[in-house]
């Protein structure tokens, strides 16, 4: 089970990328944002790098049966929960007015 997770979750940050990509608005959080994404994995989910990076951080630890690296997933979805996507959200509203609130009522922010 926890390879299929594993290969779940790098399958969505390699599409997550691509799709970036071919909008041309880079993936680096410290470049300017060109575009509101909304297609491909960004269609379900505002935020499906960090979503892959949780899910292949469970998918690791379900397969190699590991409770302490499960129990470290906890801090940080926490972490980029309440610190990095609200920061992130706050920097696209002021950035994309007209375009992004509409987003954000229309997809979740993880799943």
């Amino acid at each position: 089970m926890g390879a299929i997770v594993t290969v779940l979750a790098i399958a969505l940050f390699v599409s997550a990328v691509r799709t970036l990509r071919a909008a041309g608005t880079p993936i680096p959080g410290n470049r300017p944002t060109t575009t509101i994404v909304r297609t491909g994995p960004y269609r379900y989910s505002r935020n499906p790098i960090y979503l892959a990076f949780s899910l292949v951080q469970l998918g690791l630890s379900l397969w190699v049966n590991s409770l302490a690296l499960l129990i470290t997933l906890i801090p940080a979805v926490v972490l980029i929960w309440l610190v990095v996507i609200p920061r992130e959200e706050r920097y696209l509203e002021a950035r994309f007015p007209s375009e992004y609130s509409p987003y954000k009522a229309s997809v979740r922010r993880w799943l």
